[in-house]
């Protein structure tokens, strides 16, 4: 299994209106083979440094599966608009991939 998450600092303030922009996109994630779920992640807040942290995570049933979506047209689609909401953010999201330990 390959586990996709993309770590955003979101502006405190701003965090309803970025969680409303994930309710509302069309991801289409669920019609590529492969995909097995999707997670938003909320943190607790960090005043002193002015962002509360997220996550987005899906997991997949292998890395070459993720790599597919993102070349995809629903990978297109769903990121689209993304560019609009970078107000939001305190910098841009850092990606980490990672597999699964098999037996541990």
């Amino acid at each position: 299994m390959f586990v996709a998450m993309n770590r955003f600092h979101v502006a405190i303030g701003q965090e309803e209106a970025f969680e409303g922009v994930w309710k509302a996109r069309d991801s289409s994630l669920s019609d590529m083979p492969g995909f097995i779920d999707f997670h938003l992640l909320r943190g607790e807040s960090v005043p002193e440094e002015g962002y509360t942290p997220f996550i987005s995570k899906s997991n997949w049933e292998s890395r070459d599966a993720f790599v597919a979506w993102t070349k995809s047209e629903n990978f297109r689609a769903a990121h689209r608009n993304a560019a609009d909401n970078r107000a939001m953010y305190l910098g841009p999201p850092k990606f980490e991939g990672y597999t699964i330990v098999e037996g541990a």
